[in-house]
């Protein structure tokens, strides 16, 4: 237990900088986007979000693979299915929505007006189910015949931020003040750290018994 929760302290504090570069990214993204319309920022936030989704599979898939014992599909899939899933929502759409409302920014211009909150914060496997679930399964599929975790870590902390840029592009309406843009730096870096974290290191983990703990994960 001590060695588990060492590596994921040891992770966290590791993948920090590199976050930040992230959110520097995103946050430039934004500038350079800003007057785009709320149809082609949706657009291009369903390209980067099942991208992510794929990656996020794979290196969740791979982790657990390459440090578990047991290494049936049906429980490689269902890890994968679930960290990616689960992980990507909260870091690309849960937490830049709550970013946007706690901002002030126009929520309303996200959806129509008797749509239900998936649709209001986007949520992926609900709202484009058709999209996002086989993109999971890609990945897993990808993980499972070569399994390998550090350049896709690296592509799914970018793509992560990029999706969650243009989630909160959806709802600026053109408008970034930089009120804004600074509290829009600090949610992208929460929606990227922990989550990303999470999915890569920290939920794999949990089904590897603490003996095959890995010293450092990425190597």
């Amino acid at each position: 237990m001590q060695n588990r929760l060492s590596v994921i302290s040891t992770e966290l504090k590791g993948h920090a900088p590199f976050t930040l570069f992230g959110a520097f990214t995103g946050i430039i993204c934004m500038l350079l986007f800003k007057g785009l319309s709320h149809e082609a920022s949706f657009k291009l936030f369903y390209i980067f979000h099942p991208a992510h989704v794929v990656l996020s599979a794979m290196v969740t898939a791979s982790m657990f693979e390459l440090h578990a014992r047991k290494r049936k599909f049906i429980v490689i899939l269902l890890v994968g299915l679930f960290g990616s899933i689960g992980i990507t929502t909260l870091s690309d759409s849960l937490i830049p929505h709550v970013g946007e409302l706690l901002l002030g920014m126009h929520i309303e211009g996200h959806s129509h007006e008797h749509s239900g909150f998936a649709e209001q914060a986007h949520i992926g496997f609900i709202e484009a189910w058709y999209v996002v679930i086989p993109a999971a399964v890609i990945g897993v599929l990808i993980a499972y015949f070569k399994p390998k975790t550090k350049f896709p870590h690296a592509g799914h902390v970018l793509l992560s931020t990029w999706a969650s840029s243009f989630h909160m592009l959806m709802a600026m309406a053109g408008q970034l003040s930089i009120l804004k843009a600074v509290g829009s730096f600090g949610f992208l870096f929460l929606a990227v750290w922990l989550p990303c974290c999470i999915s890569d290191i920290v939920f794999p983990l949990l089904f590897v018994k603490s003996g095959d703990v890995p010293v450092h994960v990425h190597r």
